[in-house]
């Protein structure tokens, strides 16, 4: 019986390793892939005629919500610590 649980607890952690590496050599693969953004002539002259570059973000910030957020957070009332 012992051996048998050795064998298994062994399997199970070769398991889970060869899990975790399989996952992280994926997750790496995916951050390779993405392109490098790339500034070109046409963005320099952008840059030199409008002083700002605009690109293509998948999700850009939006300053005015972060800003409402953050008061919101810091104009709560917080609850005041209990006596023992």
């Amino acid at each position: 019986m012992y051996e048998f649980t050795v064998a298994f607890m062994s399997a199970l952690l070769v398991g889970l390793v060869v899990t975790a590496v399989v996952l992280m050599r994926r997750r790496r693969r995916r951050r390779w892939k993405r392109p490098a953004p790339t500034v070109d002539d046409e963005a320099i002259r952008e840059i030199l005629d409008r002083g700002v570059l605009e690109a293509d973000e998948e999700e850009p910030l939006d300053l005015g919500e972060i800003e409402e957020e953050e008061r919101r957070f810091w104009s709560e009332n917080w609850d005041e610590p209990e006596e023992l």
